[in-house]
This record gives structure tokens, C-alpha cells and sequence, in this order.
């Protein structure tokens, strides 16, 4: 992917040597409204600190633009615990203020 492009609302995930796009799109936030709970709910425990390794994996998995290259769930979540939390962090700040703020 070439990268992600803010006026769509994109955000770029630099994680396990790939350079990942997350669009938080109406059918991207549905989806993982029905798996995760209320985005409201999903803001407020990560506003608490309460948000799960789990929770973010998913947030980003249903948010990935292409799931091409063999990228899974599970390696995704791999892929976040082995660059750390510090360094996604950024990004799960940006995909949540596009959420609460609209693009």
C-alpha cells in the first residue's frame, strides 16, 4: 500500500515490516461495533486505560484497507506485541478521534 491518505481519513500502522492503511469507514465502525460493544463504550475504556490488546487488534483489523499479503488477525495482534504498544499507541490516538470527531 502507498500510503495513507488523511482527507479520507486514513491513518498509516508502520507494524511488522509493512506499512498498513486504516480507514475508519461507516461499514469498518459497524463491524467492529458488532463485535466489540458501543464505540462510545470502546472510547471511554480507552480513555481509561482500559481499552484490551484484543479490542485494539480488532479495531484495526476491521479498519485495515487491503487484507492482501496474508496478513491474519492473530498475526496482526502478533504484529502489535512485537513493535509494542508504545508505537501503535499514535495510531489507535488518531483512529479514536476520527470516530468521536467525524473526518
Amino acid at each position: 500500500m502507498s500510503g495513507a491518505n488523511p482527507v479520507r481519513g486514513e491513518v498509516a500502522l508502520e507494524i511488522g515490516g509493512a506499512r498498513l492503511t486504516l480507514r475508519p469507514s461507516f461499514g469498518a465502525l459497524v463491524a467492529a461495533e458488532e463485535e466489540l460493544g458501543p464505540l462510545f463504550a470502546l472510547v471511554e475504556r480507552a480513555a481509561d486505560g482500559k481499552l484490551t490488546l484484543g479490542e485494539m487488534a480488532g479495531l484495526f483489523w476491521h479498519c485495515l484497507v487491503e487484507r492482501d499479503g496474508g496478513l491474519t488477525r492473530e498475526g496482526l495482534g502478533e504484529a502489535i506485541v512485537a513493535v509494542g504498544l508504545a508505537r501503535v499507541t499514535p495510531v489507535l490516538k488518531a483512529i479514536l478521534q476520527k470516530i468521536l470527531a467525524g473526518k
